[in-house]
């Protein structure tokens, strides 16, 4: 590990000072020139990895005693970006409210990752892609811009279908993310100019031309919030893997559905495990919506959702995939006991 200095910020206003002023001191490239540090669970593993050059390490973990609240509203949840993931995956209201919250942090990571990790340094992981994590190859646009794509030609099993660009295939690896794409999550960002709310969906940018660029926040921004608008008690989180823990998605979905009268007057599909990005299905969504439900609306839902997929050498069966485990989620959502 390379060398670094480290502070720790007390309020908001100091983290914000700290990390601005470490950026702007250096050109930060791929290699950021200051990292916030919270759980620190994927921070630690890519400076060790020397993926991440750092040379400056704001701790703000004070931050949490305002940072980290869980708010269940009337009609509505706030959750500090500094809650624990397993706090939040634990917690009544959002077991019975928001289950598709609740089960998609339960689906990540181990029980001791989840008791470090928290909900803002989760959505901000980066991706699993192999040759991303192993500076051995050059290739790698993430890593080393306009260098190129290991992955295009390589072993690719693990990497996106949807989203892809001709510079980046890389998979976006979260499961939470997908929950808060698929519930119109709200992101509240502090930064030098005080504070700003965003739609989630934007939080993320796809890989175009630019793979290392992959959010908009700006240097020195941090999260500090989310918030869901509503209640959705009939939602789901489905998870393909190679293996039943601590382990990535092949392919995943986020479901939540509102069905009165046994019509599905709205809906919300969000893929994981299969998109550079957190990924929301809008097609499906619309075939779903004013449908009374059978196995032939979930086919087609789960088709109009990988219409765009575009498949490599070894990534090809996670169409198919995919579209399983969309159909299984909407049926599962559909039956739940509300």
């Amino acid at each position: 590990m390379r060398p670094f200095l480290y502070q720790r910020a007390t309020d908001p206003d100091m983290a914000v000072q700290a990390l601005s002023a470490a950026a702007a001191a250096n050109n930060p490239l791929t290699h950021a020139s200051a990292q916030p540090l919270a759980g620190g669970t994927t921070l630690i593993d890519l400076m060790k990895l020397d993926v991440m050059r750092p040379t400056a390490i704001v701790d703000i973990n004070p931050l949490a005693r305002g940072w980290s609240a869980i708010e269940p509203g009337r009609d509505n949840l706030r959750l500090g970006a500094l809650a624990r993931m397993s706090d939040v995956a634990a917690h009544d209201e959002i077991q019975r409210n928001y289950p598709v919250i609740a089960n998609s942090l339960k689906l990540a990571a181990s029980a001791q990752l989840r008791n470090m990790a928290t909900l803002g340094g989760n959505v901000m992981q980066r991706t699993r892609c192999s040759y991303f994590r192993d500076v051995s190859y050059e290739n790698c646009n993430k890593r080393n811009p306009g260098s190129g794509c290991a992955a295009m030609d390589g072993v690719n099993r693990m990497h996106a279908v949807l989203g892809v660009s001709d510079q980046c295939i890389a998979t976006y690896p979260g499961d939470f993310a997908q929950a808060l794409i698929a519930l119109d999550a709200t992101v509240e960002i502090t930064g030098r100019s005080g504070s700003r709310s965003l739609p989630f969906a934007e939080l993320h940018k796809a890989p175009g031309n630019s793979p290392d660029i992959e959010t908009t926040l700006q240097p020195g921004e941090l999260i500090s919030a989310f918030t869901v608008s509503g209640r959705w008690p009939r939602s789901v989180y489905l998870k393909a893997r190679d293996r039943q823990s601590y382990e990535f998605a092949l392919s995943s979905a986020a479901i939540a559905l509102d069905v009165q009268d046994g019509t599905i007057r709205d809906a919300r599909v969000a893929l994981g495990g299969v998109a550079t990005i957190p990924w929301r299905a809008r097609e499906a969504e619309a075939l779903l919506k004013g449908q009374k439900f059978d196995d032939g609306l979930a086919q087609r839902a789960a088709d109009a959702a990988f219409a765009d997929a575009r498949g490599r050498r070894h990534n090809s069966f996670k169409i198919a995939l995919g579209k399983c485990v969309v159909a299984r989620a909407l049926q599962q959502a559909v039956t739940m006991e509300i």
